[in-house]
């Protein structure tokens, strides 16, 4: 922090001002995200969310696909949560899901679990039954055109807003930063500090795979110093958090945060609790396993056994993966057995999520070279 209590985060990002518990927890990497529904009634063209979940009524806990309750609490103690963000689509949407799931992270890891909620639909009656239900924080996406004084139909957030803490609830408001809504934004912000919010989030504009085309049509391009974050964002959120003295606190997340810092440490964290005591974990988060798949075979048991013998593997040394059909060893230990192992070897890296999704493979034998050289010309 410097003198005039500016406190500078890694990848650019900023704030000025205590920042939102909910903050602190996902910077840590502690905060389950439960994104409820893809479905929003708004369709923002701005929207990074993947064609996967974008308008579709999915659950997912991270990068879990939630089926049943459990699917959630055991992603949450995947990562040693210490909260949850409930985010979409619009949650709001589906009030009854939410409530549900706030009334069931909360019985079971106590008054404590913070739970925040991202949302563009400014309804009194909806947020003060979720926060009856043990909501801490809601956090409103104020659609860009309303930005400025909150006036005509902005009222309705400025309202909410207004009414949270009656509720018990923390109130903010997140946003994206358009670079050519610098003064609407300005506006907005001394409407806000005149309210007396308890924080305004500013995000970076990014393009992602399901927006690129609409803000490119808008004219938007790519800022070349900071990943996918869209040129001239970055410069008016630091304009802002800088030059701007307010009374409430303004947090600037640029899109390198949320992937070098957030979900870094997430990963880290679920690495910490799930991964095999062999596998070898990176500074990014991800974890590398030496595998050997066993492709056709139709007794996985009696395959797994022959590998065990033929490579001398000691229990404890290695285990069964029967959903993705493949035996997971140290990646050294299976470098130095990979001649005599009956099946395509590879050192694999891969994220520590649900989804497992690989990184990088390197074939450790002629049949995972063959293996190899086929995929490739499948492709």
């Amino acid at each position: 922090m410097n003198a005039e209590g500016l406190h500078l985060l890694p990848m650019a990002s900023s704030y000025r001002g205590p920042l939102s518990p909910a903050c602190e927890q996902c910077r840590e990497g502690r905060k389950l995200v439960l994104f409820v529904t893809g479905l929003c009634r708004f369709r923002c063209f701005y929207c990074p969310v993947s064609p996967a979940r974008n308008q579709i009524d999915v659950v997912y806990a991270n990068e879990r696909r939630v089926l049943c309750d459990d699917d959630v609490l055991d992603e949450a103690r995947a990562i040693g949560a210490g909260g949850t963000g409930i985010t979409g689509g619009d949650p709001l949407g589906v009030a009854d899901r939410v409530e549900h799931y706030v009334r069931l992270l909360k019985s079971t890891f106590g008054p404590d679990h913070d739970i925040h909620l991202y949302t563009h639909e400014p309804n009194p009656e909806k947020l003060r039954r979720l926060a009856a239900a043990g909501l801490d924080e809601v956090r409103l996406h104020i659609p860009h055109y309303l930005w400025g004084p909150l006036a005509s139909q902005g009222g309705a957030y400025r309202s909410v807003l207004e009414a949270a803490p009656a509720w018990g609830l923390r109130r903010g408001v997140e946003i994206p930063v358009l670079p050519e809504k610098e003064a609407e934004l300005r506006r907005l912000l001394r409407v806000l500090e005149g309210i007396g919010v308890d924080f305004v989030n500013l995000n970076e504009l990014e393009f992602s795979e399901t927006n690129e085309e609409s803000l490119h049509a808008r004219g938007y391009r790519l800022d070349p110093r900071n990943g996918w974050g869209v040129l001239g964002s970055r410069a008016v959120a630091e304009r802002i958090v800088r030059e701007m003295r307010l009374s409430v606190p303004v947090h600037y997340c640029s899109s390198r945060f949320k992937d070098g810092v957030q979900l870094r440490e997430r990963l880290r964290r679920r690495a910490e609790r799930t991964a095999p005591s062999f596998a070898e974990r990176t500074s990014d988060g991800t974890v590398r396993l030496g595998v050997v798949e066993a492709g056709g075979e139709a007794d996985l048991e009696r395959w797994a056994r022959g590998i065990v013998r033929r490579a001398g593997l000691r229990p404890g040394s290695y285990r069964v993966v029967p959903a993705r059909r493949r035996l997971e060893l140290a990646p050294g230990l299976l470098r130095r057995v990979a001649r005599r192992v009956p099946g395509p070897a590879f050192e694999v890296e891969e994220y520590p999520t649900a989804d497992a999704l690989e990184v990088e493979r390197e074939p450790l034998n002629a049949r995972a070279r063959a293996h190899a050289a086929a995929s490739a010309g499948g492709t």
